[in-house]
């Protein structure tokens, strides 16, 4: 009997993300505040007895097949449960790519966990969590949803207290992307320069106990190279935002608003640009959405 499902893949945006320095493995130490957003792809997972992972993608530009991050997701997992059949997927993208928004991490813990709802099978959340970890350093918190802590390379995650809902209005340039090994690359250059790093306590006092402070390590390298994304930030604050950042290492910009006619109004400036008028989500609610509560 063929088994299916659809599940959304929600985007992500970072409210605070410090940079503490070059591990000796040579990735880079952060510290970040993730939260959830709204924007969302969509992927339809379907069972089935002919072996092998088939994957259909809406994006012409994006891989479809063992190098997609979907099905990279399926072939973990389908080793780890003992799964021996098939899998059919299509996946409806809406998160622009390339542009902090963690699109396809929050694909890669989608297939996770829609395998583990179609397969009806359980994992030690230690082990689900290290087997995303491995996927990207992102995709551990996919699993979670809502706001987290994100330490070590992003993939150490601590979930917070939701804050209250806010309206995320995400700008998205078309023509603009910035690749992230680079930005890494430029970040690195001034981290030399930095006051040493708050304590991980005081970093949280100041990013999630409270809307209006936002902050982002890689905005000074990147607006110098890309100074459009500091105009877009500053135009949105401009148009109402109450705050405004770069997503991630970009070239997705958001601002904070009040209310989504607020958002929609701000929208109408950028019309030059991708633009979606989304909210913040809170764990359960994320929960609720993927069929799926994150427990040991």
């Amino acid at each position: 009997m063929r088994r299916s499902l659809r599940l959304p893949a929600f985007a992500k945006i970072n409210l605070c993300l410090d940079i503490i320095g070059r591990r000796p493995d040579g990735y880079h130490e952060l510290r970040t505040i993730f939260q959830a957003i709204s924007l969302h792809d969509t992927l339809e997972l379907l069972l089935e007895p002919r072996q092998g992972i088939r994957l259909e993608v809406s994006d012409p530009a994006l891989p479809a097949g063992p190098d997609n991050l979907v099905s990279r997701s399926i072939a973990a997992i389908a080793s780890e449960i003992g799964y021996s059949g098939g899998v059919r997927g299509r996946l409806e993208k809406r998160i622009p790519v390339a542009r902090g928004l963690g699109g396809g991490s929050s694909d890669a813990a989608a297939a996770l966990i829609g395998m583990l709802r179609l397969t009806r099978k359980k994992l030690p959340l230690a082990r689900l969590v290290e087997i995303a970890a491995g996927l990207g350093a992102d995709v551990p918190f996919f699993l979670f949803g809502g706001r987290a802590l994100a330490v070590s390379r992003g993939d150490e995650i601590y979930p917070l207290p939701d804050a209250p809902r806010r309206t995320i209005l995400v700008v998205s340039p078309r023509d603009l992307g910035v690749s992230t090994p680079e930005a890494y690359r430029w970040v690195s250059d001034e981290l030399t320069k930095r006051d040493k790093p708050p304590t991980i306590w005081k970093f949280c006092a100041l990013c999630w106990s409270r809307w209006g402070t936002v902050s982002n390590d890689f905005e000074g390298p990147v607006f110098r190279r890309h100074p459009r994304l500091g105009e877009i930030r500053d135009a949105l604050l401009r148009r109402g935002a109450a705050e405004a950042a770069l997503a991630g290492s970009g070239s997705a910009v958001f601002g904070v608003f009040q209310n989504p006619a607020q958002a929609r109004r701000a929208a109408r400036d950028f019309s030059e640009d991708s633009v979606f008028v989304t909210e913040t989500i809170s764990r359960e609610r994320y929960g609720r959405a993927l069929g799926w509560r994150a427990a040991g």
